[in-house]
C-alpha cells in the first residue's frame, strides 16, 4: 500500500463551495490480534483522494489493547454536494511511538464516498487486507453527524469521593460521555484526560459541539460513566448515570450527581454511591465562522 502523508492536510475548495461541515465517528468491531501476549492496540486513519493520491487526513487516538474500540477522536470534514468525495478509513496495530504509518501492523481498510456515509447516517462494513482478502471477522461503524447547529457546549467537571480501584493506590479516573442512537444505543461522543493517582480529580474543561453531544436537544438524555484507567486497557468501571444539558446547565453555581454502580447497589442495601461527580460549570455559546460573519453582514474590505 502507497499512502501519501500531508503534515497539514488541507482539502480544496473555498467559501463558495456548497457545503457543510460533516462529523464523523468511528468504532471498530473483531479486529485482527497482532499483538503476541495481548491484544492489538488499533488506531484509525482517514485518507481523502486528492489529484489522484490518497492523502492523510487525520487519525484517531489509539485503543490500547482492544479488538473493539469506540474512538472519541471525530473526524470533522466539508461535505460539497458537487464532488464526488473518496475516502478510506485505515486501521492499525500501533506498535511503535513513530508516526510512519509502515512500522505498525495493518489491520484493515474500507473505502466508500462521503456521500454514501452521509446519505446513510451510519454504516457497517467489512474490513479488506491490501489483497483485497476479509481481515478476518474485523468491521468498520462509520456514523455521519451534519454539523448545521452552531452552538457549543463547554464543560468543567470534577469528581469528590470517588471508589477506590488500584489495590496500591487511590484510583485514575476519567469520564466518557454518550448520547443514544436511533437503534438505541449509547455512542461515545467524548473522553476526558486520565487524572492521576486521587479520588477527587479536577478535569480540564473541555468543549463538543452542542449538536454532537445531545443532537442540539438539550432536554435528550446523556450518559456519563466514570472509570479507573489500566493501562493494559482494562480499565475499572466506577459509576454512571443519566443526565441533560437542562440539567447540567442549572443555575445554581455547581451541580452534583450520584455516581452509581449497578451491581454494588443490587448486593449492598447500604450502599449509597460510588463518588459524586461535579458540574462545575456549563456555559452554551455559539461557534461563529468567517463565512458566518459575512452572511450575517459584517463585511470586512480586503485585497
Amino acid at each position: 500500500m502507497a499512502y501519501t502523508i500531508s503534515p497539514t492536510p488541507s482539502v480544496p475548495g473555498g467559501t463558495q463551495d456548497c457545503v457543510c461541515r460533516v462529523e464523523l465517528s468511528v468504532c471498530g468491531q473483531n479486529l485482527l490480534d497482532r499483538d503476541v501476549t495481548s491484544k492489538s492496540d488499533p488506531f484509525c486513519v482517514l485518507f481523502m483522494e486528492i489529484n489522484g493520491k490518497w492523502t492523510e487526513i487525520d487519525r484517531t487516538e489509539t485503543a490500547v489493547n482492544n479488538l473493539n474500540p469506540a474512538f472519541s477522536k471525530k473526524f470533522i470534514v466539508d461535505y460539497r454536494f458537487e464532488e464526488v468525495q473518496k475516502l478510506k478509513f485505515a486501521l492499525f496495530d500501533q506498535d511503535k511511538s513513530s508516526m510512519q504509518l509502515y512500522e505498525h501492523d495493518f489491520l484493515g481498510e474500507f473505502s466508500c464516498t462521503l456521500g454514501t456515509i452521509v446519505s446513510s447516517k451510519k454504516v457497517t462494513r467489512a474490513l479488506l487486507l491490501g489483497n483485497g482478502k476479509p481481515a478476518g471477522k474485523g468491521m468498520i461503524t462509520i456514523a455521519a453527524q451534519e454539523l448545521l447547529d452552531n452552538r457549543v457546549i463547554t464543560l468543567s467537571m470534577a469528581g469528590r469521593k470517588l471508589d477506590k480501584k488500584d489495590l496500591f493506590g487511590k484510583s485514575d479516573p476519567f469520564l466518557e460521555f454518550y448520547k443514544q442512537g436511533d437503534d438505541g444505543k449509547w455512542m461515545l461522543v467524548h473522553r476526558t484526560e486520565v487524572i492521576k493517582y486521587t479520588l477527587d480529580p479536577v478535569w480540564k474543561p473541555f468543549t463538543v459541539p452542542l449538536i454532537s453531544l445531545c443532537d442540539g436537544d438539550i432536554e435528550k438524555q446523556i450518559k456519563i460513566v466514570c472509570y479507573d484507567y489500566d493501562s493494559d486497557g482494562g480499565h475499572d468501571f466506577i459509576g454512571e448515570f443519566q443526565t441533560s444539558v437542562v440539567m447540567m446547565c442549572k443555575d445554581a453555581s455547581v451541580v452534583e450527581f450520584e455516581c452509581i454502580n449497578p451491581k454494588k447497589q443490587k448486593k449492598k442495601r447500604s450502599y449509597k454511591n460510588s463518588g459524586i461527580i461535579i458540574v462545575k460549570s456549563c456555559k452554551i455559546t455559539r461557534d461563529y465562522s468567517f463565512l458566518d460573519y459575512i452572511l450575517g453582514g459584517c463585511q470586512l474590505m480586503f485585497t
